[in-house]
């Protein structure tokens, strides 16, 4: 019954046209709407990076520090005696 419908339908030129740019609406929409999405997985994606960047700036500065520290009480002593601490 459906199948008979449809096919009476797809016949007429009209109906044809109208199917024609429905199905190219459609495919436009979704492009779209898949554009949008990835849109917003970059956009996730930016703002991660930028936090693992800032995180991974703060550790190295940390690092860099720690090799600077006065390695016993007796270095500390010692750049505290100079005034270079």
């Amino acid at each position: 019954m459906i199948g008979g419908l449809l096919t009476g339908i797809g016949g007429l030129a009209w109906a044809r046209t109208a199917l024609r740019y429905g199905v190219t609406t459609l495919a436009i929409l979704l492009f779209l709407l898949s554009l949008r999405r990835s849109g917003e997985r970059a956009g996730r994606l930016a703002e991660q990076l930028e936090t693992m960047e800032k995180t991974h700036d703060a550790q190295r500065r940390m690092l860099e520090a720690a090799t600077r520290r006065p390695r016993s009480r007796d270095d500390l002593a010692e750049r505290l005696r100079d005034g270079s601490f």
